[in-house]
């Protein structure tokens, strides 16, 4: 299978309106913002949904060992029976987990390791504490430590506009513990919500670091047919089903693998307007592919 030979930058806009994004756990989960005001979306947050909708489509796929499966599994989206990255990486891996073929084997089998990259940093099962002939301390076994560095990179979303929070307080209807006879303090609760916002992220696709990791052409076009589709399957109660949508999906291909422009240059070559609407900047040679939304 080819690595991918064409530099690849992207952009996604995409609109919420009454939904909480992306919380913030040390915020009483409220939705996340910079000390302007503007909303935001982590990366992490970001990629989570890249892997569910890429897992998603090697289910529908049939489930085949084709090098499209996902390493790091939601446990409520999981397609398989691994109850720890661990137990995911020994089941696929087995003996060869922690030797020399570690990196090449794991980017063979899954898509999100090729793309994004992974840390193995796995505690050994052997106890330290040991002694060498010498009497000195013998550390043992300490795990398995194996970085592999991925070429796709997604920044972290931010809206065009600063954001209006909206909270409000929720009771529960019936008391968590007890006998029931008065309401505990679990009872009480809030919820909060971007009341509409347009935000924006940008990626890039790095064929340098692709041909470490075999992130192949193929790759690249299963990543952009699941943009468009980013919010889809993934509705709950703090982001309700059609709250969060993908308004349009900007794909540049350069026509070689160092660029034609930098990622920075691309980037700002789109402005995004408040209403999702944009204006392109004409980069010479470099025209992007415009996909609209699921």
């Amino acid at each position: 299978m080819t690595t991918l030979q064409h530099k690849i930058d992207f952009a996604v806009i995409f609109r919420v309106k009454n939904a909480n994004p992306n919380g913030d756990p040390l915020n009483g989960n409220r939705p996340r913002t910079d000390y302007a005001n503007f909303g935001e979306m982590s990366d992490v947050s970001l990629k989570r949904k890249l892997r569910d909708r890429l897992l998603e489509r090697w289910v529908d796929a049939g489930k085949n060992d084709d090098g499209n499966m996902i390493f790091v599994q939601s446990d409520d989206r999981k397609a398989d029976e691994a109850k720890s990255l661990r137990a995911r990486a020994e089941a696929v891996l087995g003996k060869d987990l922690g030797g020399e073929k570690t990196a090449e084997l794991a980017c063979e089998k899954w898509i999100d390791v090729r793309a994004f990259g992974q840390l193995f940093a796995l505690k050994s099962n052997k106890k330290a504490g040991k002694k060498k002939e010498d009497g000195s301390d013998d550390e043992g076994d300490t795990g398995v430590s194996i970085g592999i560095r991925g070429p796709v990179t997604v920044q972290s979303a931010f809206s065009i506009e600063p954001i209006d929070v909206t909270s409000m307080q929720i009771t529960k209807s019936v008391s968590g513990e007890g006998d029931g006879s008065k309401r505990g303090s679990d009872t009480m609760g809030m919820k909060h919500r971007v009341d509409h916002g347009v935000y924006a992220f940008y990626g890039s696709m790095n064929p340098q670091l692709a041909e470490k990791t075999k992130f192949s052409e193929a790759d690249a076009e299963a990543i952009k047919a699941i943009l468009p589709r980013l919010f889809e399957n993934d509705e709950s109660s703090a982001r309700p089903a059609g709250s969060m949508e993908v308004l349009k999906v900007l794909w540049w291909r350069h026509n070689c693998k160092a660029g034609q422009h930098s990622a920075a240059k691309v980037h700002r070559s789109v402005v995004v307007n408040a209403d999702g609407s944009y204006t392109l900047t004409n980069l010479p040679d470099l025209t992007p592919e415009e996909l609209n939304g699921f």
